[in-house]
């Protein structure tokens, strides 16, 4: 045991060339293996990644602004649309208060046609109430008269006192001073 005793156990800090030499050999035949096989396509996953991404972000962003300038287009439409409809609500009052004015003086007009159609009605009425009174009045002269001399009279001396009988009478006063 001597000779083990001898020998020391390796530790961790001990410097080893043959250790060293194998293991930096090793470690650049790793790096140069992932460099070659497995830094460049992670590289380029990364790179589409970073592509997709920025893609994504610029299609978003555009999008965001699409969408911005399609509510101010909406919002600007909606604006015009409550303005044409004031606008044709104005215009149906206005159309309305056009169409009530010109009912309103139709009927007036009718009125003040009706009332003087009444009146000529009237006054012809009341042309044909007098002559009838006066041919009454002319008949009732010519039975008295009949009566008084006892005698019938010829047509022309019938005319004449009727003429003189009507002419002492006023019909005019017969008459309303509105169809004077």
């Amino acid at each position: 045991m001597p000779l083990l005793a001898a020998a020391k156990s390796p530790s961790l800090i001990d410097i080893n060339p043959g250790l060293m030499f194998w293991t930096l050999i090793t470690f650049v035949v790793v790096l140069v293996i992932l460099r070659k096989y497995a830094f460049g396509p992670i590289q380029q996953m990364i790179e589409a990644r970073r592509a997709a991404v920025t893609a994504d972000l610029d299609a978003a962003e555009k999008a965001r602004e699409e969408a911005q300038a399609a509510l101010t287009e909406y919002r600007e439409q909606l604006a015009e649309a409550r303005k044409e409809a004031s606008r044709i609500v104005e215009d149906a009052r206005r159309v309305g208060e056009e169409r009530r004015a010109a009912d309103v003086a139709a009927m007036e007009a009718e009125t003040v046609r009706l009332k003087e159609q009444a009146k000529n009605e009237i006054a012809a009425e009341t042309r044909q109430s007098l002559a009838q009174l006066k041919r009454h009045v002319a008949e009732l002269t010519v039975v008295a008269t009949e009566k008084v001399v006892r005698a019938r009279l010829d047509a022309g001396e019938q005319k004449r006192l009727i003429d003189d009988a009507l002419a002492d009478v006023d019909f005019a006063s017969l008459v309303p001073e509105a169809d004077r």
